[in-house]
């Protein structure tokens, strides 16, 4: 008897996985509990065990290709046994992640976005339209965080967009076609208005290569400028140009996996949210003091006592004495969280990865650092579970530890604020009109101004140094 290799949830928030790699190819005999594939969630591989003894019979969903939890992905049994269909469990996968099928995905709030490739999204409409099910004000039934979040993110209106699932119901499909159908449609009104309303052809806005250009044959405005409409489709999207052919005295790096997933999620993040920066400095001096008289202690238990932990710790006294920066922008409200959960930016070779430490705030600073030093072993070493990357309400990112002494990090969407924190110097400052030499760190502020005013955040870093000063 056959037995399904189905997409398991690798975690509550978990609500799909990109195969990542097959381990077993279609006829390869397979052990229980062997690994046979590789799922990857918000750059977190993880091997996912065969569940029977046999042969792999037939491989259903492919590498690079996203589906959510529950779907049918392969058979194992004995030859010449008869095959289930695929769509026996859970549903069709979704498309690709990228044309060369080499993407990841994220999970819950912080992935990216699936959509269908951009030439087809920018440039044609789809062959076959969903028939306009759609009713002004109708009950749409059950919306999944992943609809819901893509209907957030790219301003849908969801009583505009046919359900196709089951009972009407409204799936991630239907709103990438949603989008997918929007974006030609925005084009095609563009052509409408008068040169003065495009800024990207206009003699207002004309770029001056154009409007200066000489021997070169005139060419059509638009197709040598977006237009500020096509920006935004462009931006609604996460679509780009077509990268450019690799040229003969140049080598070229493909973008996938981690690297692609960053860059969306920097992309994204810088054109949904209107960054403010603003920078201030701590002594560190009653740190390093309290640093070095429990250093000792704490290794006894195992533990690294690392700058970083009185980092968190301060930044947790400053959600405490300022929630608004724990928050999140969601359209018409600022969802202010109740858990203080902090994710920690770690460098990998092949890029960045936040694991977070959920609800630091009930922890001591010896639990922070163990915790700390956890998750960076981990992290470095490919362990982390995809629950550990989820689920952050505030980021730091220590860009000091490779000399950087300043610097303005982009938020982590759909969070409020990033802390960065600068390498520690040694200078001269200014105390009781005495000039002293102390332990000095720039530290900034990165913060969304639809939530956060400069006072506001102000206010949050004036905790946050005063608890670093003062640290007893």
């Amino acid at each position: 008897m056959s037995t399904n290799v189905i997409m398991p949830q690798l975690g509550e928030s978990v609500v799909e996985g990109t195969v990542s790699k097959w381990l077993k190819r279609e006829g390869d005999s397979v052990n229980e509990f062997d690994p046979i594939m590789e799922v990857n969630t918000d750059k977190v591989d993880t091997e996912v065990p065969a569940p029977a003894t046999g042969t792999l019979l037939k491989v259903y969903v492919a590498e690079g290709i996203t589906v959510k939890a529950g779907t049918l992905l392969a058979v194992i049994g004995q030859p010449g046994e008869a095959l289930p269909p695929a769509e026996a469990e859970g549903g069709n996968p979704l498309p690709p992640r990228n044309p060369a099928g080499a993407g990841r995905t994220g999970a819950g709030g912080q992935g990216p976005v699936h959509l269908p490739a951009p030439n087809a999204v920018l440039s044609a409409a789809p062959a076959a339209r969903l028939a306009p099910s759609a009713q002004p004000g109708r009950d749409l039934g059950f919306i999944s965080p992943v609809v819901a979040r893509l209907a957030a993110e790219f301003q849908v209106d969801l009583q505009q967009v046919p359900g196709t699932g089951q009972g009407g119901r409204i799936t991630k499909k239907d709103v990438q076609t949603y989008l997918a159908q929007r974006a030609p449609a925005a084009a095609a009104s563009e052509a409408d208005l008068p040169p003065w309303e495009k800024p990207g052809e206009g003699d207002l806005f004309r770029p001056t290569e154009l409007q200066f250009a000489q021997g070169q044959p005139d060419q059509p405005a638009a197709n040598a400028v977006l237009s500020a409409n096509a920006v935004l489709s462009a931006h609604a999207v996460l679509s780009a140009h077509t990268p450019a052919a690799p040229q003969p005295d140049a080598d070229f790096i493909p973008v996938e996996g981690m690297r692609k997933l960053i860059a969306e999620h920097m992309v994204r993040s810088a054109a949904t949210a209107p960054h403010v920066t603003t920078v201030f400095e701590a002594d560190l001096s009653a740190v390093l003091a309290h640093q070095s008289a429990h250093q000792a202690a704490y290794a006894r238990d195992g533990v690294t006592l690392t700058l970083t932990a009185y980092f968190v710790a301060a930044t947790v006294a400053a959600l405490r004495a300022v929630p608004l920066v724990n928050s999140q922008w969601a359209e018409d409200k600022i969802l202010l969280k109740r858990e203080l959960n902090i994710g920690l930016a770690v460098s990998l070779d092949e890029g960045l990865i936040v694991p977070v430490l959920k609800r630091a705030d009930e922890k001591s600073l010896l639990g922070l650092a163990r915790e700390i030093n956890d998750l960076a072993r981990r992290a470095r070493a490919g362990l982390l579970k995809p629950d550990e990357v989820q689920g952050g309400t505030f980021t730091i990112t220590n860009h000091g530890v490779s000399g950087s002494l300043l610097a303005t990090p982009i938020i982590n969407q759909p969070q409020t604020g990033i802390l960065g924190v600068g390498v520690m110097q040694k200078r001269v400052v200014v105390i009781n009109d005495a000039i002293a030499i102390r332990p000095m760190v720039y530290l900034t502020l990165t913060f969304d101004h639809r939530v956060l005013d400069g006072a506001v955040g102000d206010r949050f870093m004036r905790a946050l140094v005063a608890t670093l000063t003062d640290w007893r």
